[in-house]
């Protein structure tokens, strides 16, 4: 006998916009053309409710932003007046709000805490309640954050599970990049390296910009996609290196795809709180050479010298030296790619994503109706 369609209900209160939204967003689409009812709660304010709409995804608007009295009582009352099987929180104030509201009703529906990023996890006897009695599975992006959650929450290896981000790998492909150049407006000629991302400090641009300060080829110009609260930051400090002609931030940008054929090679030099970040399998699949650093699971899917380059994080000298000898070296630079490519086809699709999901869902919603 067939399983009736999951009711399932994910938060979110991040007012930001980056990989982590995104994959919610990816995944209920997946989920929800599965068959299954998929809503999200979110603040009105912020980017993923108003995004939710142009994925297919029910979008509820709820004060989450902060924890507050209005916060909880709004949540409370969604979970008292429609049913759900399984209630999925992304982020730490959500997930707070989520546990507390379910402690105040008779029936409330099992929750399973993902965790998208490597920053700590408190060390406090509330934290350890969140993780290990309130929350029926815990899922992260990545194998190294599943060991990480083990070791400071204390949660058992069986109620922790890895379960990557998965990408549209018709959508991520390489494609002609003269023509990508010409139809974004950049220049045809010369080195061209890109990064995707959020302006946030810990994702390393700052680093990438003093790297192409101290390159020997100075007609080599880096692409800064996705924007935040660093821009105006990196933007000064661009000018102080006498870079900033060669350098264009382009802001954020519907369809990341076109930037990305259009380079030559790809970095992130994160330094801090990443799990498996999207723009980098993004960039795997579109047949793009990448240099990252070894921060959160990023070592899970870059073999340095196999699928990419990996370099010390906030080591802008490193940087330089590895996107220096990558740019001298077309036939290392198309090998990397290649590799990368197959990894990405192999290990990154959005469909295992989602059924990997609906796995945990079905099982965490069978236990809650005995």
């Amino acid at each position: 006998m067939a399983e009736a369609p999951l009711r399932i209900l994910h938060t979110e209160s991040s007012l930001g916009w980056g990989g982590q939204e995104i994959r919610v967003l990816t995944e209920a689409r997946g989920v929800a053309g599965r068959g299954h009812a998929v809503a999200i709660a979110a603040p009105p304010q912020s980017r993923i409710f108003q995004a939710a709409p142009d994925y297919g995804v029910e979008a509820i608007a709820l004060p989450i932003a902060r924890k507050s009295p209005g916060g909880l009582f709004a949540m409370t009352r969604l979970l008292r007046n429609r049913r759900f099987d399984v209630l999925n929180t992304h982020s730490s104030t959500d997930s707070w709000l989520a546990a507390v509201a379910s402690c105040l009703l008779r029936q409330a529906p099992p929750i399973v805490r993902t965790r998208h990023i490597s920053a700590p996890v408190p060390r406090n006897l509330a934290t350890r309640w969140l993780y290990r009695q309130a929350s029926r599975r815990i899922v992260t992006t990545g194998e190294r954050l599943r060991e990480q959650v083990m070791a400071e929450a204390g949660v058992a290896p069986d109620r922790v599970v890895s379960i990557p981000t998965g990408i549209d790998l018709d959508r991520f492909r390489p494609g002609d990049a003269a023509k990508a150049r010409a139809d974004l407006g950049l220049a045809a000629g010369g080195s061209l390296i890109g990064i995707v991302a959020t302006l946030r400090s810990w994702k390393g641009h700052r680093y990438l910009l003093e790297a192409l300060a101290g390159l020997a080829d100075r007609g080599a110009r880096l692409v800064v996609v996705g924007d935040g609260p660093q821009r105006e930051p990196l933007e000064k400090l661009a000018a102080e290196l006498g870079i900033a002609e060669r350098v264009r931030f382009a802001g954020n940008q519907a369809d990341v795809a076109p930037w990305m054929r259009a380079l030559d090679l790809f970095c992130l030099p994160s330094y801090a709180n990443e799990g498996v970040p999207q723009a980098l399998m993004q960039a795997m699949a579109c047949g793009l050479p990448v240099v990252t650093t070894p921060v959160g699971s990023i070592g899970e899917i870059v073999q340095d010298g196999e699928t990419g380059r990996l370099v010390p994080p906030g080591d802008a000298s490193a940087l330089g030296a590895t996107i220096e000898a990558l740019l001298a070296d077309a036939p290392l630079r198309g090998r990397l790619a290649a590799r990368g490519r197959e990894a990405a086809l192999q290990r990154f699709g959005e469909e295992r994503m989602v059924e990997r999901m609906l796995e945990v869902f079905s099982v965490v919603a069978r236990a809650s109706r005995r």
